[in-house]
């Protein structure tokens, strides 16, 4: 073999390899299957793994607050549980869903204050004994006491979807797609109870409960 050809075949052989090598390098960066990158939704209000933007309230008597599997967990306390979010919230015209389960005791599991322009008012889901879901408070009366009153039962260890929409003239609540409240406001008077002041402008909270919430979730509508 004369040495022309000899140079020739490693000169073809270099630019396989180079072309070889480029190719997988090219596949390297613009594969999707081998680097996926996930855009961060900011609509959502806790990012699964800290408490980043929220305070544990201090009700004083309250249970443990932690984040586990990917949800906050609420533990029992005598009285109040919660966590009350610092960072900036719409007073109105906005969507709030999220996830919630009772995981111990027998009272409401997801008590969310929240802002209807500058008044506050709390969404409760399984109060007084763990039936009642209403609205507290309207013309100074409880959620077992006024028109938004609503009894159902809720398992324990079981996720419920909770939505709840405020607009100007209406609140409304779902829970797993059923709508449990649709107030229309007019000139209602709208409050809290004292015991969670300190969850204003927007917190979550449990009663003598232990509790659990994911997916908190704040749109505008």
């Amino acid at each position: 073999m004369d040495c022309f050809r000899i140079v020739s075949i490693v000169a073809a052989a270099a630019i396989l390899i180079n072309c070889t090598g480029r190719k997988n390098k090219e596949k390297s960066i613009t594969d999707p299957n081998i680097s996926e990158v996930t855009a961060i939704d900011t609509t959502y209000l806790f990012n699964g793994k800290t408490l980043d933007g929220w305070e544990i309230t201090n009700f004083g008597p309250q249970g443990p607050v932690y984040v586990s599997g990917g949800a906050i967990i609420l533990g029992m306390g005598e009285g109040c549980t919660g966590i009350t979010y610092k960072k900036a919230f719409p007073e109105m015209n906005y969507k709030v869903s999220l996830e919630a389960k009772r995981v111990a005791g027998n009272d409401f599991f997801c008590g969310m204050t929240f802002p209807v322009s500058k008044d506050p008012c709390t969404l409760i889901i399984g109060g007084w004994g763990g039936t009642v879901v209403g609205l507290s408070s309207i013309d100074k009366k409880d959620a077992s006491e006024n028109e938004t009153t609503r009894l159902m039962k809720f398992e324990t260890d079981h996720w419920y979807r909770i939505c709840l929409m405020v607009r100007e003239d209406t609140i409304k609540a779902l829970i797993d797609d059923e709508v449990v409240v649709d107030f229309a406001i007019g000139d209602k008077m709208l409050s809290i109870r004292p015991e969670v002041e300190l969850s204003k402008p927007f917190g979550i909270t449990s009663w003598y409960t232990m509790a659990a919430v994911r997916n908190i979730r704040v749109e505008r509508i």
